[in-house]
């Protein structure tokens, strides 16, 4: 009986071993490994802490969402060994495999900046992209009534790119509602030359931020955090009453130990098939994957459809006949309870239009509309009960052009 490990039971290992276990049958034993009990529904900890969704709204128990037949391993990883086919465990378990996914995903190093864990780290220093920094910002941005918040992203890649926008967008709505947006100066500081890294998104989130009197501070590479400045690389500083940051994000350790990893730990792949760099037998999915697009749950859906349909073709000595083309989309929280809504892949660029039926939606392309934002919260159900169980969902795994145009194209008279 051949054997598959996967690494990581977050939203990509739960999603594949779900529909490998339907693909491969009895004659494959499947295993996934994590290092606790517990699920996390990642793109709620943006509302956490405006107080739209509370910790059982994004919490559940790993085990529910393991199919029978496939077994769940709960311990920390220490390493790979390629050549020995085998995954060692911090406790000195050993799991041999015949092929191996890893899916551990990245995660943010706030000890990768000097200063930034500082005395101030969760007091006027916080993140959101963990359960833990999205509870403390709660009664953080409740005790914040006037100065200046700057939000702010270290050097890419990270998870969710457009999260610390949708952060800034939902910052100005919430002091508006609470009357006290006149007091308070936005900024949002970003490494990148623009508000994104598609030139057309670009210019709408940034014409986004201009509409809502937020200051954009480009070409802010962080150094260093000392006491409530932030210094860029170039010596520019930005102080701060209070600063939330997406620190640098990075694989897990041991996909660098293991010599499986890039400078910041994230395994170098094919774009198209997800094979690990010089390796027959090892994958990566998700944002453990060096891939050149966003790490982003969509990502890590459609790249799991692919693997899925490609992989009991390479086992069978067969060709991988469908490339992943890079194919991610992302609902932007825009605030007063609406929401935008981006597709676009490695070639093309988020294009006006309507999705996922062309020229019918529901949901528009590159508009602001409150569909969109009541779409971005279903989604929660939809990932619960359908994505992460391996149910088919009902959005093309492959980017389609039908319907999408150019914005502002001119008609020949």
């Amino acid at each position: 009986m051949k054997k598959l490990l996967v690494l990581g039971a977050g939203t990509a290992g739960t999603t594949l071993v779900n529909k490998m276990r339907r693909r491969l049958g009895d004659d494959w034993h499947i295993t996934v490994v994590d290092q606790d009990e517990t699920h996390l529904y990642q793109p709620g900890f943006l509302f956490i802490p405006f107080g739209m969704y509370d910790r059982d709204d994004v919490v559940r128990p790993r085990r529910d969402f393991i199919p029978k037949g496939v077994d769940l391993v709960i311990g920390a990883i220490a390493g790979v060994d390629t050549e020995r086919q085998e995954v060692r465990l911090e406790d000195g378990r050993r799991l041999e495999y015949d092929h191996l996914v890893i899916a551990t995903g990245t995660h943010p190093r706030p000890d990768q900046t000097p200063g930034l864990e500082g005395d101030a780290w969760r007091e006027t220093v916080h993140d959101f992209y963990t359960l833990e920094g999205a509870l403390a910002l709660f009664p953080a941005l409740r005790r914040f009534d006037g100065g200046r918040l700057v939000v702010h992203m270290m050097e890419p890649p990270i998870k969710c790119p457009v999260a610390p926008l949708e952060f800034a967008f939902l910052a100005d709505w919430h002091f508006r509602e609470r009357g006290i947006r006149d007091q308070v100066e936005l900024v949002f500081a970003t490494p990148l030359s623009g508000a994104f890294t598609k030139p057309i998104a670009s210019n709408l989130l940034g014409s986004m931020l201009d509409e809502k009197k937020i200051h954009l501070e480009s070409d802010f590479y962080a150094e260093r955090v000392e006491d409530d400045t932030i210094w860029s690389f170039d010596e520019r500083d930005i102080a701060f009453d209070l600063l939330v940051t997406v620190p640098v994000n990075m694989g897990a350790p041991f996909v660098a130990d293991s010599g499986l990893g890039d400078e910041l730990g994230h395994v170098p792949v094919d774009k198209e098939t997800f094979l690990a760099t010089g390796y027959e037998n090892v994958w990566a999915l998700g944002d453990a994957a060096d891939l050149p697009t966003s790490k982003a749950g969509s990502v890590a859906h459609f790249a799991v459809d692919v693997f899925a349909h490609n992989f009991p073709r390479h086992v069978a000595g067969q060709p991988m006949d469908e490339p992943f083309d890079g194919h991610a989309n992302c609902f932007v929280e825009s605030g007063d309870g609406r929401a935008m809504l981006i597709d676009f892949n490695y070639d093309t660029q988020p294009l006006p239009g309507k999705y996922p039926v062309p020229g019918v939606g529901p949901f528009s392309l590159m508009e602001k509309t409150r569909v969109n934002h009541w779409g971005k919260l279903a989604f929660r159900w939809m990932y619960w009960n359908g994505l992460i169980k391996g149910r088919p969902m009902p959005v093309p795994t492959e980017m389609m052009m039908a319907g999408k145009h150019e914005p502002h194209e001119r008609t020949e008279t």
